[in-house]
């Protein structure tokens, strides 16, 4: 891929966050993005980031969707 190409993929206009910190919110989290996919079939996804984190309490998990809504 050119740099151009690269670019032009990882543009994005839009960002939706999903998170959860309690065991049954995190086994249902694949779920919830599913249906948000399903929702929004004119969003092409360019990138997703998954992030966790943890204290002695908690343990958050994060998933961040980059798409471009197609016009």
């Amino acid at each position: 891929m050119t740099t151009d190409e690269i670019q032009s993929k990882n543009r994005f206009n839009g960002v939706k966050i999903f998170s959860a910190t309690m065991a049954q919110e995190r086994d249902r989290l694949g779920e919830r993005i599913t249906e948000w996919l399903r929702e929004h079939p004119d969003y092409e996804v360019v990138d997703t980031v998954v992030t966790q984190s943890s204290d002695e309490a908690f343990h958050c998990l994060v998933i961040s969707i980059f798409y471009n809504e197609k016009v």
